[in-house]
């Protein structure tokens, strides 16, 4: 294998220190209580049935832990995910019937894990690369707040069907004049129990407290009674080996790909987002190729044991990372607790409140929203801040994926309006030196020499800014009126096609109007590239010069021999 394929789990277990088990078992269970009921909810959000949550929550975390490269990630389901896979599954099985759910369920996340896997085969992972850190930070911002407003009515103890932000945001508050005092009381407390102990008693497992607390209030204070809602019956037994039968296959395939590809996308995505948003430092960031094939074996071993399609979720990752978790082990844990919940804790984890549930939820979604990130961002850049903003708002109104696709496309017309604008700059001498720096109005005893104009440009020259590059030195030649004009090219990482026609056509030009053009400097590699095209011919050897000192020294004999003359 690749560098960029090896296994991660020979890489953290071989290193694994003996201090970091108890704040994994810790991490490893307080995110099973929140994973489990979660998973649980998802499956119900997705039509399918209840157990299906309980299975996802189970084999897909243990094929992560052992592939994936993210030592927090809790890759389980999302809501969206969640939602893109009951919608199909309405598509694909209208009458609801358990059967054709199922099987067809287990196709779709066949094909899903098909898609990831194959795209790490085709290292596809360099997409998580165009989510920049300002993009990130937006991106967390909008799901902490989708997720406490998500959470919110179950902590006012209010219903109603789930639609738009806004629709959910109008229902609330028009729901506040019907909501559970006792339910309230539930949640609010939760939310006290979590913050007092983070706040004095760091590092205890302030949720688990928080729901031991909970489950004993139901039983001793009859809490249903007060219209508390409680997670209820869960169905009990190990997942059966589940293959898609052939006729399903040939018939629903060509049917389904469009969403397994949607859902492998947003599965991918959400998973590269959460991984690069939970880094701790000194951890290794997550590889997106080793990303890609871990969460793609997760779906594909996932769906030949009953699970849905399975990818990172934000807020259990979260509660993960937050409560301490240093390493994967602490995913194993979670897989554990939920067979562990499969055989046999079922009957007492439906005795846990919903509200109790938000509440945890809601304290670990907080943490996700930085204003102060923001505000660093814009005091620095403005343009990265807009990024930020379109993130963040189009995550809340459009949905993860489509608003993080908003906030890439927003990134990629920023660069490239950046690319169409590159940085030229007119250089000086720093007075008895060999230093060459932009001319300012602070550098005025800088030497400059008559008639030789010193440009210097950086970054890539490609058919974005080649026409603003030759107008820049256009405008320029007109201004200094020179006879020799000499580029320093250190800083030009790449000569595309275009920009060494332009610089060709340009050259010819300004010899006929007694302009010479010099290269100074060239890498290696542009160097080659203009050896290669008619630029080199054109140039000839006088027009390739090692330094700025040397192009100096050659304009300065020149016009000493002029003189003479």
């Amino acid at each position: 294998m690749t560098s960029g394929l090896s296994l991660p789990l020979l890489q953290w277990l071989p290193a694994y220190r003996r201090e970091w088990l108890r704040p994994d078992l810790v991490a490893g269970v307080t995110t099973a209580a929140v994973v489990i009921p979660k998973s649980l909810a998802y499956a119900t959000i997705a039509g399918l049935p209840i157990q299906v949550g309980l299975y996802t929550a189970f084999i897909p975390l243990i094929i992560y832990a052992m592939l994936g490269s993210s030592r927090p990630m809790s890759a389980t389901t999302t809501t969206t995910i969640a939602i893109l896979t009951g919608a199909e599954l309405a598509i694909v099985a209208p009458n609801g019937d358990p059967a054709m759910l199922l099987s067809a369920c287990a196709l779709l996340t066949l094909m899903v894990g098909a898609i990831l896997v194959l795209a790490s085969i085709c290292r596809l992972g360099f997409v998580a690369s165009f989510i920049s850190e300002p993009v990130l930070v937006g991106f967390k911002a909008g799901i902490g707040a989708v997720i406490i407003i998500d959470q919110l009515p179950k902590i006012l103890g209010i219903h109603f069907a789930k639609g738009s932000l806004l629709h959910n945001l109008q229902e609330i508050v028009t729901g506040v004049g019907h909501l559970s005092w006792p339910t309230v009381a539930v949640g609010v407390l939760t939310i006290a129990i979590i913050g007092g102990i983070e706040k004095y008693r760091h590092g205890w497992p302030a949720p688990l407290i928080a729901i031991a607390v909970a489950i004993a209030g139901v039983t001793w204070l009859n809490l249903p009674a007060q219209g508390v809602e409680l997670v209820g019956a869960i169905p009990s037994g190990l997942p059966s080996f589940t293959i898609p039968e052939l006729t399903l296959v040939k018939s629903l395939a060509e049917e389904l790909w469009p969403a397994a590809l949607g859902i492998a996308l947003m599965s991918f995505t959400e998973t590269a987002a959460v991984g690069r948003a939970f880094v701790a430092p000194g951890e290794p960031s997550p590889k997106p190729n080793t990303e890609l094939l871990a969460t793609g074996a997760a779906n594909a071993a996932g769906a030949l044991l009953g699970s849905m399609p399975a990818g990172g979720g934000m807020s259990q990752t979260a509660v993960n990372r937050m409560v301490g978790a240093r390493t994967q082990v602490s995913s194993l844990v979670t897989a554990a607790m939920t067979l562990l919940t499969m055989l046999f804790l079922a009957p007492l984890l439906g005795l846990m409140p919903h509200a109790v549930l938000a509440g945890i939820v809601i304290v670990y979604s907080v943490g996700l929203i930085q204003p102060t990130e923001f505000r660093n961002i814009l005091a620095i850049r403005r343009t990265e801040f807009i990024w930020a903003i379109a993130a963040f708002v189009g995550v809340m109104l459009i949905g993860t994926l489509k608003g993080i696709l908003v906030a890439i496309i927003v990134s990629l017309v920023g660069l490239a309006q950046q690319a169409t604008k590159p940085a030229i700059y007119v250089l000086g001498r720093k007075r008895g030196t060999n230093i060459f720096r932009e001319r300012t109005a602070g550098d005025a005893d800088d030497e400059t020499y008559p008639g030789l104009l010193m440009l210097r440009v950086e970054g890539r020259v490609f058919f974005l800014n080649v026409e603003q590059i030759a107008e820049k030195i256009q405008a320029l030649i007109a201004e200094y009126k020179p006879t020799v004009v000499a580029i320093d090219m250190q800083g030009v990482i790449d000569l595309e096609y275009s920009a060494l026609k332009m610089l060709t056509e340009a050259e010819q030009r300004r010899r006929e109007s007694g302009v010479s053009l010099w290269l100074v400097e060239m890498s290696s590699q542009v160097f080659a590239t203009v050896q290669r095209a008619p630029l080199g011919k054109t140039l000839g050897s006088e027009g390739r010069v090692r330094s700025l000192e040397i192009a100096v020294e050659r304009y300065r004999n020149m016009q000493a021999t002029r003189e003479k003359s």
